[in-house]
């Protein structure tokens, strides 16, 4: 359940229009929801500012569908990630409202919501065929509340593409790069900006790259100060973090001088 939904129930409960049995019907799964082959964590969002997101690589469309069925009606935003259409055609018949990004290979339920920070958040992607790990990262982001801008296909073979894009990278505040083959773009860009870049190396390449563990090696061993690395294709983990780092440029509300959540 989002801090939004809770705030609504309590305010409910002490305006008297919700009694206070009722609301504790809905409270009682808190803070996780038992299916059997599954513990949905309801209480992420208020932990963490976002709700628990589905991982859908090795889930059956049965156990993803009941997953989604008991999160509608405590979340405003679902996401689900490495999901096939297979699983976009299984959730069509549970709600209308299920978007598809099939570059990023994930889905959304909910509104996209209105970016909350004055910072933008720049994907970049070495290759084209990195394109859906840069993806992965520009929706997780996206659905974080944040403004996100892509960048594609700039990699070291043609380093005069990344450098005629440099305004881009200056006016960003926080650099998601996604290289494969030798990984050596982040260590690029991280020489070039005085902000964070999250590195996501990507299993693209010939073999002895080994599946990423190339790209991965050199990421962690790059000589640039201020460049953080996640797991190979981890896309949505690059995106997660590059969402939080952005959070600390939350617009002010000017009435209350306070964070707008």
């Amino acid at each position: 359940m989002d801090q939004d939904r809770i705030r609504q129930l309590l305010k409910e409960v002490s305006d008297g229009t919700l009694p206070v049995d009722d609301a504790w019907e809905q409270l009682r799964n808190l803070p996780y929801e038992e299916l059997g082959f599954a513990k949905i964590d309801t209480h992420r969002a208020m932990r963490r500012g976002f709700p628990e997101v589905i991982y859908c690589e090795g889930k059956t469309l049965e156990q993803i569908r009941e997953i989604v069925k008991k999160m509608i009606p405590v979340h405003s935003i679902i996401l689900g990630m490495r999901a096939g259409e297979e699983v976009f055609e299984t959730l069509r018949k549970v709600t209308d409202k299920v978007v598809y990004h099939p570059e990023a290979r994930a889905f959304h339920i909910g509104e996209k919501p209105e970016p909350t920070s004055r910072g933008m958040i720049l994907v970049v992607s070495a290759g084209t065929a990195d394109i859906p790990v840069t993806e992965e990262a520009a929706l997780t982001a996206e659905m974080m509340g944040n403004r996100v801008e892509r960048l594609f296909d700039v990699g070291v073979a043609g380093v005069h593409r990344l450098l005629s894009h440099r305004e881009d990278l200056f006016r960003a505040s926080v650099i998601v790069v996604a290289a494969g083959m030798e990984g050596a773009l982040p260590g690029v860009v991280g020489g070039l900006v005085d902000k964070p870049v999250i590195a996501v190396p990507t299993s693209i390449g010939y073999g002895v790259s080994f599946g990423g563990l190339s790209a991965l090696l050199t990421m962690l061993n790059t000589c640039v100060p201020g460049v953080a690395v996640v797991n190979i294709d981890n896309g949505f983990g690059a995106g997660y973090l590059a969402g939080l780092i952005n959070r600390l440029t939350e617009i002010q509300d000017p009435e209350t001088n306070s964070e707008r959540l």
